[in-house]
């Protein structure tokens, strides 16, 4: 985990205002769930197995525990979930090297919430090692501080990386925006007790309460994230 907190100038003498922004990754800020599912395929065909499409709802978005240990089961590949995390990991660090696209609207809103010194967070159940090198294309300047999935106790749906990021930052989770892409993340943020921006990806997602649905994070700035605050209290 990686820190450098600035002061929270959001912060409110009434506590309404929003005090930090908490964003996931792959899906959310860089176009790269289907570079996971690119790279699974390939490794399950190098072991002679063929990933059934329908599986990649099931795997999105969570933790790769989760999401290895089904395809193995599934497949019945004979491979440890040790070995698999491995070549996943290397698989995929191979692809971003090659390309990286960033989602509409993610660089201009990473430099906005910079700009106005909004304390951000990279929230993610990536492993610390692909959260490195993919902080390379976003900005590492651009956030306060980053959690990856294997640097908590429970990764996505629990709560812990978001209330692990609020509490890194010195602020209240309820007083948090996060910005996700998957069921997987919104389920952990809504435990946490944030207000959540969700964008879909891969899976369809519903609005609930203290839950926005938006189609392109080119629909979300400042404005409509220190809205959230006041909307749905």
């Amino acid at each position: 985990m990686t820190s450098t907190v600035p002061a929270l100038g959001t912060r409110t003498a009434e506590g309404s205002a929003l005090q930090a922004v908490l964003l996931d990754m792959d899906g959310t800020l860089v176009d790269t769930e289907g570079f996971w599912w690119d790279v699974e395929t390939e490794v399950f065909a190098s072991l002679g197995h063929i990933l059934d499409d329908s599986w990649r709802h099931v795997v999105v978005g969570g933790p790769m525990t989760r999401s290895a240990g089904f395809l193995i089961e599934a497949t019945g590949a004979d491979i440890t979930l040790a070995e698999l995390s491995v070549l996943l990991n290397d698989g995929f660090e191979q692809r971003i090297g090659r390309d990286l696209p960033l989602m509409p609207g993610a660089a201009r809103l990473l430099t906005e919430l910079s700009a106005h010194e909004i304390p951000t967070a990279l929230v993610s159940a990536s492993h610390r090692r692909i959260i490195d090198r993919v902080l390379k294309s976003l900005g590492p300047q651009h956030f306060a501080l980053t959690v990856a999935g294997d640097e908590v106790p429970r990764t996505k749906p629990h709560p812990d990386p978001y209330l692990a990021a609020a509490a890194g930052l010195g602020v209240d989770p309820a007083r948090c925006a996060v910005v996700e892409d998957t069921a997987t993340g919104v389920a952990a943020a809504e435990a946490a007790g944030c207000h959540v921006v969700a964008v879909p990806s891969v899976a369809p997602i519903t609005p609930a309460a203290r839950r926005t649905v938006v189609a392109s994070l080119e629909e979300v700035d400042l404005t409509f994230l220190r809205g959230l605050m006041t909307q749905m209290r």
